[in-house]
Order: structure tokens, then C-alpha cells, then sequence
């Protein structure tokens, strides 16, 4: 059976579910451009993690959702060339027409695909890759197995990074991490949970990253000046959670 893709509407927040409860994406209609909910901005954390001119220019997504990550990394970084893999493509066609999805294939691949099988067959590599992929249950499938970590450390560009949505509230999220852990060599760690349950979690390749907290707050001031987006909330929280032993961010 197919499953309803359903649009809402709440205080000036338009939202995606798949026939049900689930929130799969939302816009504020006034500020399309910009990231709503806070596990999307939790995410674009990666983008703190390199200093390289540049970063990124070549950018995965996998799962398209309302297209809050797509239309923000299109916006604010118009030298990224994006590549998002969405296997429904009636999610597709209703970020198109409810969400502000932007039209331009020389900069915004969009692939009809089931997200695993992507990785497996691509021989593309990517600065970034985020995961962000489930279904109208909620669960990512194989989107969440050793074999899928392991491709995309191998899709990976020699200093890339993967972040991944990971929702902890039902079954807890330490065996998706553990996975995410064994595919990088240890090199990952999860974020404190959001009050929605959602965890996001990190994995880096190439060079070790070792920021001191106070630079990384510096590069936070910036991101916000640029973008509008604020990550020093999430930063705080890391601090808070002991995540950062003497004031350094490694992964």
C-alpha cells in the first residue's frame, strides 16, 4: 500500500507527514530559505568541522524530506554542487509545489533512487554527506547498517565528512552509532539528543579534527553572520555534555 504524503499548516509552519503523525520536514512560509527545525540545524554542525576555501563543494543528501537542508546549502553556498537521492518521488513533486524546491539542474541533481543502492553504485565522492532517510514508520531501513556506513566513508572526498539523523526517542541510538563508529575507525560521535528525540551524529575521514571549543564558537559567529543560522545553542549543549575534554572538539 502506498502511503499519503499529507501537507499541514500551524502557526505560519507548513509541514510534511507520510501519512501520519511523523513530522518529515517543515517550512516557515515567510522564511523559506531557512532551517525550522532543530535537528536540521544540528546537522549542519558539519559544516564547522573544515576551514578549507570552499567546503563543500560537492555535497550528498539522502532523503530530500521538505528540501529544509537542500534549499539551505543551495542558498548560502553557491559554489556546492548537490546531489539528493529521494526514492518517493511524490515527495519529490510536493517539495516542488509546497516547499520551495529550487529548479536547476547545473547545480541540484535530483535522483529517483533508493539511497543504499546509490551509495553502492556511485563513483562519485562528496565533501558531505548527510543522511536523513525514513519512511512513513519512521525507520530508516538499510540506511542504518554497517554496510551503508561503510559505503559512504568510501564515497567520502579525503577530508569529508558524514552527519545522520538518528531518531533515539523509541529504541535509543547507541547501535546506530556503534555501527557509525566501526565504518569510520572510531571516528564518530552523536550529539546530546534534541527534546524531539532526534540524535545527530557525526563521522569524519582524512585529517584528525581538533578545534578548540572557543574557535569553533568563533566559526559559529561567522556561520551566523553569513547565513542567519545560529549553532552556539548546539555547541553549548556539547560543552554541557562533557563532549569537549579541555575545551578541544575532536572527532
Amino acid at each position: 500500500m502506498t502511503y499519503p504524503i499529507d501537507i499541514s499548516e500551524e502557526g505560519g509552519v507548513r509541514f510534511l507527514h507520510f501519512g501520519s503523525l511523523w513530522i518529515q520536514g517543515a517550512m516557515r512560509i515567510a522564511r523559506p530559505w531557512h532551517l525550522e527545525l532543530e535537528y536540521t540545524k544540528e546537522m549542519m554542525t558539519s559544516l564547522l568541522m573544515r576551514d578549507e576555501t570552499h567546503f563543500p563543494r560537492k555535497v550528498l543528501l539522502i532523503g530530500l524530506g521538505a528540501a529544509s537542508l537542500t534549499k539551505f546549502l543551495y542558498r548560502n553556498y553557491p559554489l556546492s554542487k548537490l546531489t539528493v537521492v529521494e526514492i518517493e518521488p511524490r515527495v519529490v513533486a510536493a517539495a516542488r509545489q509546497f516547499f520551495k524546491l529550487p529548479d536547476d539542474p547545473k547545480r541540484l541533481n535530483i535522483v529517483i533512487e533508493d539511497g543504499a543502492q546509490y551509495v553502492a553504485v556511485s563513483d562519485k565522492t562528496f565533501d558531505l554527506i548527510l543522511v536523513d532517510g525514513f519512511d512513513e514508520d519512521a525507520r530508516p531501513g538499510e540506511l542504518d547498517t554497517l554496510p551503508f556506513y561503510q559505503l559512504c566513508r568510501s564515497r567520502l572526498s579525503s577530508n569529508g565528512i558524514l552527519a545522520v539523523n538518528l531518531l533515539g526517542r523509541s529504541r535509543g541510538f547507541q547501535a546506530s552509532l556503534d555501527r557509525i563508529r566501526e565504518a569510520f575507525e572510531g571516528r564518530a560521535l552523536a550529539f546530546p539528543s534534541t527534546e524531539s528525540g532526534n540524535v545527530i551524529a557525526l563521522a569524519a575521514a582524512g585529517d584528525p579534527i581538533a578545534i578548540q571549543l572557543d574557535d569553533l564558537k568563533d566559526q559559529a559567529d561567522a556561520l551566523k553572520a553569513e547565513t542567519g543560522l545560529n549553532l552556539l545553542p548546539t555547541l553549548t549543549r556539547l560543552e554541557q555534555s562533557k563532549s569537549c575534554p579541555g575545551g578541544v572538539f575532536s572527532l
